[in-house]
């Protein structure tokens, strides 16, 4: 036995998705997208952080996911571009803008997808839209990236959400070559292909899923030249020890479905 406390409903804790389970996400759902966007110039930071201290943090009915027995906390920097409706084109002024979230990895039912602890973004309409909507916890920023060269990325952040805790980013990272696709099994795969978002209300009463259907991630190798950040922290947990395992991505063309409660 651990010994550290571990909760009663860890112990009992249902069993991870399955391969199976895990790529038939990849199919389109049916129905219609209320929403379609294009993701790029993104980079995935990924933690290996033992599942005892994100469990906690998570809602009650809401399992962690792990691979190799660890859970992963990541954050993740990008640019969201030709934000639109099913019906309606991309608006100027609000149809592009920057986003910067923190986020693991969960399931319910059989069902793997993405948990997010905030999701930072520039645009005051996307936030309010996100928070009424989808239930996320989006909180306005200032954000900027620059992109000196073809494979260099500089993104900063400051959160200036009223009533959040306060939190900044910056990095400095280059691109690199292509990498393989993910295969199904593989770390990449398990941190990458996601195509369910989960959500809950302020007292985690109520919870719901929503679906993401994209073509897997085009991922390149990256490298960190400069990172600071306290969005981890924020959150009330622990600065993750060690180098984060990097894949940049993008750009994707992305379709998203209502959310249902679950």
């Amino acid at each position: 036995m651990p010994d550290f406390p571990v909760p009663a409903s860890f112990l009992t804790a249902p069993a991870a998705p399955t391969l199976a389970q895990r790529l038939a996400l990849r199919e389109r759902p049916a129905g219609s997208p209320i929403m379609r966007q294009d993701w790029r110039e993104l980079l995935f930071m990924h933690w290996p952080v033992p599942a005892e201290i994100i469990q906690p943090h998570l809602p009650p009915r809401l399992q962690v996911d792990t691979h190799d027995g660890m859970a992963w906390l990541a954050v993740v920097p990008f640019q969201m571009s030709k934000v639109r409706t099913r019906i309606s084109p991309p608006v100027r002024g609000t149809s592009e803008f920057l986003e910067l979230n923190v986020r693991t990895y969960v399931h319910l039912d059989g069902v793997p997808g993405v948990w997010f602890f905030s999701l930072d973004a520039t645009n005051a309409l996307a936030v309010w839209a996100a928070r009424t909507f989808f239930h996320l916890p989006y909180l306005r920023a200032t954000m900027r990236l620059d992109m000196p060269s073809a494979d260099l990325r500089q993104f900063t952040a400051a959160r200036t959400h009223a009533g959040a805790p306060p939190a900044t980013f910056r990095a400095t990272w280059k691109i690199g070559p292509p990498l393989p696709p993910s295969a199904p099994g593989s770390l990449a795969f398990f941190l990458t292909e996601r195509y369910c978002l989960y959500a809950s209300n302020k007292a985690h009463t109520k919870l719901y899923r929503g679906r993401v259907a994209h073509a897997p991630w085009p991922l390149r190798s990256a490298q960190v030249l400069h990172y600071e950040s306290t969005l981890i922290e924020s959150h009330g947990l622990p600065t993750p020890e060690g180098p984060p395992v990097l894949h940049a991505g993008g750009p994707v063309s992305v379709e998203l479905w209502p959310m249902q409660r679950v």
